[in-house]
């Protein structure tokens, strides 16, 4: 039960962070208005296609 308990604690508190960050990242970006699609766009049209790797696959950039 001991384990059970330490998991709850360490995972949760990841998970807590997270989804904190998340929100605060959320409310950052509407605040600037930018959302994903400006951010690539103000990267330049000739930024050439890149491998990447996330989480854990290879991909390529589109």
């Amino acid at each position: 039960m001991r384990a059970l308990w330490t998991a709850v604690v360490y995972f949760g508190s990841f998970l807590i962070l997270g989804f904190v960050a998340k929100i605060a990242l959320d409310r950052w970006a509407q605040r600037h208005d930018i959302d994903l699609a400006g951010i690539q766009t103000r990267a330049g049209l000739h930024r050439g296609k890149r491998r990447l790797f996330l989480l854990g696959a290879w991909r390529d950039e589109d």
